[in-house]
């Protein structure tokens, strides 16, 4: 009897999905049946790249509608939160009992660990974010630096259901994820550090002219891509203000826009200057490539790309969201970008950080050391391994 995995990537962005749809291309090349379950635009995404996915009800934290992250919203909204992990959970097990697969893997999603152990099925969670972040206005309260401890011990015990929790991320010190996964004592010796599970990504020098010819650019000048991930909402007012900011760049720089939206348009719009703008960017790998500096949100999985790309970035986090918050600083702590803060952001602000993370050489150099660091480790393959052993 073929093997069965069922994978359950948290449905906001599209971070999640991208993990676990690497790992799927694995096992099914190694024989093994998959079935999906996701909820938000994770579900087309998912859809998009072949493979069977079954909506669940979304549970999703509120976000303000000039992009950043409510919490007074959110609180308000823990009622249907709570109806819906409950409607979640029902859900799963049903999908569970139906498809009975051999392992449950889940990329930040307790719904699925919960309902993997009401029905006694092995299960593995991927997880870089063990606890919610409180913003830095609120972490200045003590009760709220209380209260953040407590909700990481209380989270760690609930991601503890899993048999194992991988963290895909690069082992201490250098770990990017360190104020989400650190000091949390109910998982402390639970934690495997496999390594960053972006795919290593061996774009070709002809893949990579092609779409420079394409596009237009020269690769002799300086390249810029500002690719924006995220919730939908909170997309539109960055992407807004890069395209200002890309306006007052000289002229010799190039740059392009991607609007990280999965049902968008594929053709590239012109610009101003040299610039390109995307709803949908299909050729991100070879632009990703070819740049010479990256303009990201702070998602754990966009920037380990950046990085096994060897290229410096500029982050910035949505408002008042703690994990890319803390992605982020450690990126500027360890030196290989800049973090600018989103709130009351201008558009000069963004073209003088450009400016200096592609001017200053200290940068490129820290994020070609990180890169060399990745090259050591392959998550991808590390977690494929750890699955395999659960299937029949």
């Amino acid at each position: 009897m073929q093997p069965k995995a069922y994978l359950t990537p948290y449905g906001v962005g599209l971070g999640h999905a991208s993990r676990l749809i690497m790992i799927a291309n694995q096992l099914q090349n190694l024989g093994v049946n998959l079935r999906f379950s996701s909820s938000g635009e994770a579900v087309g995404y998912i859809s998009m790249h072949g493979y069977d996915c079954l909506p669940i009800p979304p549970v999703e934290l509120a976000w303000s509608i000039d992009g950043g992250f409510s919490i007074q919203d959110s609180i308000a909204k823990l009622p249907y939160l709570f109806t819906n992990f409950c409607r979640q959970v029902n859900t799963e097990v049903r999908n569970m009992l139906e498809y009975e697969p051999d392992i449950i893997v889940s990329d930040t999603r307790l719904s699925s660990l919960l309902s993997a152990e009401l029905l006694g099925i092995p299960s593995i969670v991927i997880l870089n974010q063990l606890k919610l972040l409180l913003s830095p206005r609120l972490r200045e309260l003590k009760i709220a630096r209380i209260y953040e401890r407590l909700n990481g011990e209380v989270l760690g015990t609930m991601w503890s259901l899993a048999d194992r929790i991988l963290v895909p991320d690069l082992p201490p010190p250098y770990t990017l994820a360190e104020h989400n996964i650190w000091d949390i004592s109910t998982v402390s010796g639970k934690l495997e550090y496999v390594g960053l599970t972006t795919p290593k990504i061996h774009v070709n020098e002809e893949q990579i002219i092609k779409v420079a010819q394409f596009l237009g650019l020269e690769r002799n000048r300086p390249i810029i891509f500002i690719h924006i991930s995220g919730p939908s909402n909170t997309r539109m007012p960055l992407i807004r203000t890069a395209i200002d900011a890309c306006k007052a760049l000289r002229s010799e720089i190039q740059y392009v826009i991607s609007e990280g939206n999965p049902r968008g348009d594929t053709s590239p719009k012109k610009l101003c200057g040299s610039g390109w703008y995307y709803e949908w960017c299909p050729v991100r790998d070879e632009i990703f490539a070819m740049s010479n500096a990256l303009v990201l949100r702070g998602g754990h999985a966009a920037l380990s790309q950046a990085i096994q790309f060897g290229k410096p970035i500029l982050t910035i986090p949505i408002e008042n969201h703690g994990e890319q918050l803390a992605n982020s600083k450690k990126i500027a702590k360890i030196g290989a970008g800049i973090m600018l803060d989103a709130k009351e952001l201008k558009a000069s602000q963004v073209t003088d950080a450009m400016y200096e993370v592609i001017n200053d050489s200290q940068y490129q150099q820290k994020a070609n050391a990180l890169m060399k660091l990745t090259e050591k480790l392959n998550g991808i393959e590390n977690v494929v391994k750890i699955i395999r052993a659960y299937l029949k």
